[in-house]
């Protein structure tokens, strides 16, 4: 998958994320999105090296619950960072 196709789901994955685990954020909508982005890359990147999670060469729905989950996993890394 292309950098570009990288970014538009990680910016879907980013908003489903914000969505599942919802609040006020530091930084707001574009903070929350550029997480997104970068959570799909290091959940695809996870996944692929552990064997779990879905094929990151395309668009499955395993590499969109990768996607989610390491959005999901950089927003609370990012909110527990930024409370202290």
């Amino acid at each position: 998958m292309g950098i570009l196709s990288w970014i538009v789901f990680g910016l879907i994955a980013g908003i489903i994320a914000k969505w599942i685990m919802p609040g006020k954020d530091p930084g707001g909508f574009i903070v929350t999105t550029l997480i997104g982005i970068a959570g799909a890359v290091v959940g695809g990147w996870l996944g692929s090296i552990t064997g779990l999670g879905g094929s990151v060469s395309g668009f499955s729905l395993g590499s969109f619950v990768t996607a989610i989950v390491g959005a999901l996993v950089l927003l609370a890394l990012y909110r527990m960072i930024k409370k202290n």
